[in-house]
């Protein structure tokens, strides 16, 4: 079952999430990327909140007759700008995280203002723990940007230790407020995230179903694996574990359904050369629609599927398979909660695996952290005026996922603050005070999140203004902006070089060069789970709780991030990228499907020699990947019942029989 260059496609972008093609064409300058505005749709309602978190505790203190307490609770709004469509059991908690840490980051800003050394040093301490946690647990964002701002800016306000108490208080109460802002969606849709991507991938699943027999099978199957892992996860972080309610259940169950019926259409049909009849689409995509349903239990009863007109065995099974998902849709809480099972790595488990010597996000953070410190140390050193800006724009281009995209974050940020800058002089030459400040900070707000989807450089044209608007207007209208402007000017230039040489001294090929040891250890961690999962030792093994699994999870997270951040290296290592993209897509498609069928309670049972002959192969391969040598072929024993893993198995292996490449 050899790759074809059509999957070699696909399979790149599969395993980069759909940021990354592998293209014959060539590709932009990176000053061109930096330019390129995307076709995102604008989020006008996300925009318009985040206006309204930043400027109403501004609104309510000067209703109160004080603008300076009004700015300092506006910091919390910037807990706002980390909301994102996701459960909103997992947005919760996030926005409590992002409270309490910009709370904190508030009352030690206070604290620490007068020393600047070591101000330099808890800078970088927030820096690196915002960068690792949201790296560890993969949550999207605008990471440790804000809470480095936040702890900068009250740096910059006047010194006064014995106000740490009232000024982190009032930032929890403008971080409350967005919290409250961001959480109201779920009073008229709790589960609108989970239904959305359970929909998503019932209607991929039926062009799966439709695309049986035809040259678009593996990119359906493709977009069915990306789909049933996002939605794996999604609904896993949607869990909460006080009171689950009926509606997130049903899409639990549904969710499973839809894998039994991936993994069946796999193994039954991903040979087979005849299309089926379009009732089986259909029928899947009526599953899709009552998802949707305000009454889903009654639509479910009222709604039946095609039925097919001609079955053989095999089809026969599948329709039954979709029947019993959309029947599912109707059964008792009681038999729901019996059939749910969510495998979710503990927070503990997911940290220590971030906490491995070979994870880029680990050294990626402490990297993050080592540069804050210094750029910070620079900015205090010299007394610039205005110092907090040069550490900040030193976040902001480290923020970059990789080398280019670091780049095109320092490209975006120098024009976004030069012409920002100029939007800011028009502001500010007309001393703007009372009503208009939280006017003008809701309004920049708004246009930022607007462009943010489109292209950093574009927010940053309105950030700036708006960052710089929320710093001076407590100055009582003495703003003496020539000197500032040229001050930002020159501390933006002084962060962004910083910056710059930060991931380019650093993180010189250090992804790639921790490629062949990653993909070892995550192919030894896979051949544990194959070994428990088909010796027979399942009655010792808790695969809900698995330490095999999540250790063979862990491993391939780390892989992927290693990968993606390997191929954004300047200069990139193509030989290393080129050699290993195949073996990493083959990687991460057996992981997907041991993963799957560790769900599966009648597995079938290899014997002692086919166990022996496949663990052989696994550890073949694995120091061959040390090494960088190839491997010759080794015959793979035959796994009838699961033929997709033998296929997939097959397909690494093949994958290893190529030249080694040299790193140099």
């Amino acid at each position: 079952m050899l790759v074809s260059k059509r999957n070699v496609e696909i399979g790149i972008s599969f395993l980069l999430g759909g940021n990354y093609m592998w293209k014959t064409e060539k590709t932009p300058s990176i000053f061109k990327q930096a330019l390129i505005v995307n076709k995102k749709p604008f989020p006008w309602l996300k925009a318009f909140l985040a206006g309204v978190a930043a400027g109403l505790p501004i609104c309510i203190g000067l209703l109160f007759g004080n603008l300076e307490y009004g700015l300092i609770a506006g910091l919390g709004g910037f807990t706002y700008l980390y909301v994102f469509p996701i459960p909103y059991a997992q947005l919760a908690r996030k926005l409590t995280f992002c409270v309490l840490g910009i709370t904190a980051c508030v009352f030690l800003g206070t604290i620490v203002a007068p020393y600047p050394i070591f101000t330099a040093i808890l800078m970088g301490i927030i820096g690196s723990i915002a960068m690792f946690i949201f790296g560890a647990f993969q949550l999207i964002g605008p990471s440790a940007i804000f809470f480095v701002l936040v702890f900068a800016m009250t740096t910059g306000m006047p010194t006064a230790p014995n106000e740490a108490f009232l000024r982190a208080g009032l930032t929890f109460l403008g971080g409350v407020l967005s919290w409250i802002i961001a959480m109201s969606g779920w009073l008229f849709n709790p589960h609108g995230p989970e239904k959305d991507v359970v929909r998503r991938t019932y209607l991929d699943l039926a062009n799966l179903v439709d695309s049986i027999g035809t040259e678009k099978f593996n990119d359906a199957k493709n977009k069915v694996m990306s789909s049933l892992k996002e939605a794996d996860q999604t609904l896993t972080v949607g869990n909460n574990p006080w009171h689950t309610k009926d509606i997130y259940k049903r899409l639990i169950v549904l969710n499973i359904y839809a894998n039994k019926i991936f993994l069946y259409v796999v193994d039954e049909f991903d040979e087979c050369q005849k299309s089926l009849s379009s009732e089986f689409g259909e029928a899947v995509r009526i599953i899709a629609a009552l998802i949707e349903s305000g009454s889903i239990i009654n639509d479910s009863l009222n709604n039946n599927l095609p039925h097919p007109n001609e079955m053989d065995e095999k089809s026969t099974l599948l329709f039954m398979e979709i029947t019993a998902a959309k029947d599912s849709l109707n059964e008792s809480s009681l038999t729901l909660k019996e059939q749910m099972h969510i495998l979710n790595p503990s927070a503990k488990q997911t940290l220590l695996g971030a906490f491995d010597k070979n994870s880029i996000i680990l050294i990626n953070a402490l990297r993050f952290g080592l540069f804050i410190v210094l750029a910070a140390i620079l900015a205090y050193e010299y007394e610039l005026n205005r110092s907090f800006w040069v550490p900040l724009s030193c976040v902001a281009v480290m923020s970059g996922a990789n080398a280019v995209a670091t780049f095109h974050r320092a490209i975006q940020r120098s024009f976004g603050t030069v012409v920002g800058i100029l939007i800011a002089s028009v502001i500010l030459a007309f001393h703007p005070s009372g009503f208009v400040i939280p006017f003008l900070v809701f309004l920049l707000t708004f246009i930022t999140e607007l462009f943010i989807v489109k292209n950093y450089g574009l927010a940053a044209l309105f950030f700036t203004p708006n960052a710089l608007l929320m710093a001076e207007s407590g100055s009582q209208g003495k703003f003496a902006f020539t000197y500032f402007a040229s001050a930002r000017l020159i501390d933006v230039a002084i962060g962004i070089i910083i910056g710059l040489i930060g991931v380019w001294v650093v993180g010189k090929k250090s992804a790639s060069s921790r490629l062949p040891h990653l993909v070892s250890k995550t192919i030894r961690s896979q051949a544990q789970v194959l070994f428990a999962l088909f010796s027979g030792q399942e009655q010792k093994i808790d695969l809900k709780n698995s330490t095999e699994i999540n250790k063979m999870q862990t491993n391939i997270k780390n892989l992927k991030t290693v990968y993606d951040t390997a191929s954004g290296e300047i200069p990139v290592n193509k030989k290393a990228i080129e050699y290993y993209w195949a073996i990493v897509y083959s990687i991460e498609q057996l992981g997907f499907l041991l993963e799957k069928y560790s769900n599966i309670k009648d597995r079938p049972i290899l014997s002692e020699k086919g166990i022996s002959q496949l663990l052989f192969i696994f550890e073949t391969m694995a120091i061959a990947a040390n090494r960088q040598t190839s491997v010759t072929k080794k015959e793979i024993p035959e796994i009838n019942e699961l033929p997709s893993i033998q296929y997939v198995v097959e397909d690494l292996q093949k994958n290893f029989q190529k030249l080694t490449y040299s790193q140099s």
